[in-house]
């Protein structure tokens, strides 16, 4: 490896593992812990606007506390609705994600405008599509996303939502941003995770990123061409090896895709 890409990737790990840019504290549901709550955006939430959707954020000494009308996921889901009244939510999509404790089991679900700002962790799928002859499929995002515009991902990259397994996630998100169908795929495989945990610039840049993500790899025959269905990639483009080690320490590439890229060369091992 080269001097300029150990420096990057010496970079691209220290931007993946951050601690929180200000002070957060434990936000708990029903004694469980879920994410994470900077005081200065709880002191953004008006006591008024919380009390009219049924609920209490009540501090503790290590601790915010959600109490209120409900179950977990109705509370969290009016927290959400006060952080979108307030200005404080992330990009809004009507899409649930799943909400767990520390010990992995789901205990609610919240919309994804709010997992950011709340500190809750997500977990993401990529997808690295190879043509037969080594090359590599990518994908360059639009304009008007909210996260990234116009930089370079993996294939395929999305959100799991509440509804999906991780193996439903990636035949969704192949379909919807390149219209292609995981059966038409060869030796489609799980090759391994990344993680992240990084101050966020939504609500303000109040918000914590905690994210795993599954990357899988498969073969694109040379018959079919990647084509989005959802207007959230603006072309696709096929690169050689020599190309990808050009452009990952230019920074083309999203950090996610950096991450998901490096570790699939076997960089992060």
């Amino acid at each position: 490896m080269s001097p300029q890409l150990q420096s990057w990737l010496q970079r691209l790990r220290a931007e993946a593992m951050q601690p929180p840019a200000q002070p957060r504290r434990p936000l708990l549901v029903d004694g469980h812990g879920i994410g994470s709550l900077a005081d200065a955006l709880a002191a953004q939430l008006p006591a008024s606007a919380l009390h009219a959707q049924g609920l209490a954020l009540q501090p503790g000494a290590c601790s915010w506390h959600l109490a209120g009308d409900g179950d977990a996921t109705a509370r969290l889901n009016a927290l959400a609705a006060v952080l979108r009244a307030t200005g404080h939510s992330g990009p809004w999509r009507n899409e649930q994600l799943a909400v767990c404790n520390g010990q992995g089991q789901r205990i609610a679900t919240v919309e994804r405008g709010a997992v950011r700002p709340l500190g809750i962790a997500t977990q993401a799928v990529h997808l690295i599509g190879l043509a037969p002859d080594g090359r590599i499929w990518v994908q360059q995002r639009a304009d008007d996303k909210p996260t990234n515009p116009g930089m370079w991902d993996t294939l395929m990259g999305g959100m799991v939502a509440a509804r999906d397994t991780v193996v439903q996630a990636v035949e969704r998100e192949t379909w919807e941003e390149a219209g292609l169908r995981v059966a038409q795929l060869a030796q489609l495989r799980h090759g391994g995770h990344v993680l992240f945990e990084r101050p966020s610039d939504e609500a303000e840049g109040r918000g914590f990123m905690r994210e795993r993500i599954d990357w899988f790899s498969a073969i694109v025959p040379d018959a079919l061409r990647p084509d989005n269905q959802d207007g959230e990639v603006q072309g696709f483009a096929l690169i050689d090896r020599a190309q990808l080690l050009q452009w990952l320490p230019e920074g083309r590439f999203t950090p996610e895709a950096s991450m998901v890229l490096a570790d699939w060369l076997g960089w992060l091992q």
